[in-house]
């Protein structure tokens, strides 16, 4: 359960809209995926070995607070669990990409699509309300299904190759190959890698977390990023630049191009069932780090109040609403425009897990608390420096918004703190 939550989340609705936003980039994309895939494997490692030096409670709060103290600590689990609810509103509009090739009407920006995009959070946490194995039980289902699409592209690219019909790759129209362009690649690629920590942050829900969570870690990292690099460059090889531009589904435009239009049809149910898997995983998270920091004395007791199925439903509720409200916000912009928008905000505020995680190994090996060879501090310097490039990559807007968004979690800290005992379980390393 821990790999499929993992690779569920990660695949989700990246890996299928995002040629549409990579096409105009060419080579740049396929550099940028090279780039997202190599970096997040050494972030991979470098939680790995937290998550076994560390495998209680939630990571987002224990690696940063057990480096730099609770307030940091809050701060970082702050910035992620507003990335979660910001994943889950994205991957709601998602959904509603992908089913606009079955039902065009879906595909005009109005408040009827946004509802429906809304209709789904919310049933999914309904799902979640009944408990953390069920949750898993849907996640298991739905990453065998997502999985049907992805190497199908694959095994279509080499069955046309093989007998001599596939298209011959072109990157005419597509922008030079710069670092500002790899850039901004890699930080959209970097969107459908998001959540390969995410057995780390259900540590207290584990089995045996000292081995089964780094191992799921990395397991989901690498082979989540195998498939990504050989199926989406496929299909942005293989149709034309002004195809991929004008598609709400870039999967399902491919299969029906390529194959047949009932087979696009088909692999458009399939991506929106992916989108909703992953929709399902990121409401999981997104209940678990309010929960962990009530526990903490960081936010509000209601925080950590469970239902009989041990879910923190009022977490739950609050952050759906949340996702509600951005979803019917800005539902205007239209399918195409919300999606890239969210993508980068999404990815801006996660990365900041990603960067203090990262130096939270380099400083706990140079103390000692993690016995490490020089090529894990090489990997992890190498994690980090990535983080850095695509947070810049993701341009100024998006990460105006993620700081933001970040630091209007300074006042419940410091409220909390003159409230009451605060940060009175800080992680320690012994």
């Amino acid at each position: 359960m821990c790999v499929a939550l993992g690779m569920g989340n990660m695949i989700g609705a990246g890996v299928f809209l995002l040629p549409r936003d990579l096409a105009p980039l060419g080579w740049n994309a396929v550099i940028g995926w090279g780039v997202s895939i190599a970096g997040t494997l050494c972030l991979a490692i470098a939680f790995a070995r937290l998550a076994k030096r560390l495998p209680t409670g939630c990571a987002t709060y224990t690696y940063a607070a057990a480096a730099f103290g609770p307030g940091t600590g809050f701060i970082v689990a702050w910035s992620y669990w507003i990335s979660c609810w910001t994943v889950v509103a994205t991957l709601a509009v998602a959904a509603i990409s992908n089913l606009s090739i079955l039902m065009p009407s879906l595909g005009n920006a109005g408040v009827g699509t946004a509802l429906i995009a809304i209709g789904f959070i919310w049933i999914f946490t309904l799902v979640n309300l009944m408990g953390v194995r069920r949750a898993g039980g849907a996640q298991l289902l739905t990453l065998g299904l997502k999985l049907i699409p992805v190497v199908g592209a694959v095994l279509v690219a080499l069955w046309l190759w093989g007998t001599g019909d596939a298209p011959t790759p072109t990157m005419v129209g597509t922008k030079p190959v710069s670092l500002d362009n790899i850039g901004t690649a890699a930080t959209l690629t970097l969107f459908a890698l998001l959540g390969f920590e995410s057995a780390c942050v259900v540590g207290d829900r584990v089995r045996d977390p000292e081995r089964t969570v780094p191992r799921a870690t990395l397991i989901a990292a690498a082979a989540t990023g195998l498939l990504y690099l050989l199926s989406c460059t496929t299909v942005t090889l293989l149709l034309p630049l002004a195809t991929l531009e004008g598609s709400n589904a870039a999967y399902a435009t491919f299969f029906g191009t390529l194959v047949s239009p009932s087979a696009g049809q088909a692999v458009a149910l399939f991506a929106a069932v992916a989108a909703l898997g992953a929709l399902n995983g990121f409401v999981l998270l997104q209940g678990e780090i309010p929960r962990d920091l009530a526990h903490r004395g960081l936010l509000p007791a209601a925080f950590a109040k469970d239902n009989r199925f041990a879910v923190p439903w009022v977490t739950q509720i609050v952050s759906s609403a949340l996702a509600s409200v951005v979803v019917y916000a800005n539902y205007s912009r239209g399918l195409a425009e919300l999606f890239k928008f969210m993508v980068l905000v999404t990815t801006s505020t996660a990365i900041i897990f990603y960067i203090v995680g990262a130096l939270a190994a380099l400083k706990l090996e140079h103390e000692g608390a993690i016995k490490a060879s020089p090529a894990f501090v090489t990997l992890t310097i190498l994690g980090f420096l990535y983080s850095c490039w695509a947070f810049y990559g993701a341009g100024l807007n998006a990460s105006l918004w993620s700081i933001g968004l970040t630091a209007a979690g300074l006042p419940i800290y410091l409220a909390m703190r003159r409230s009451g005992p605060a940060g009175r379980e800080e992680a320690s390393v012994a």
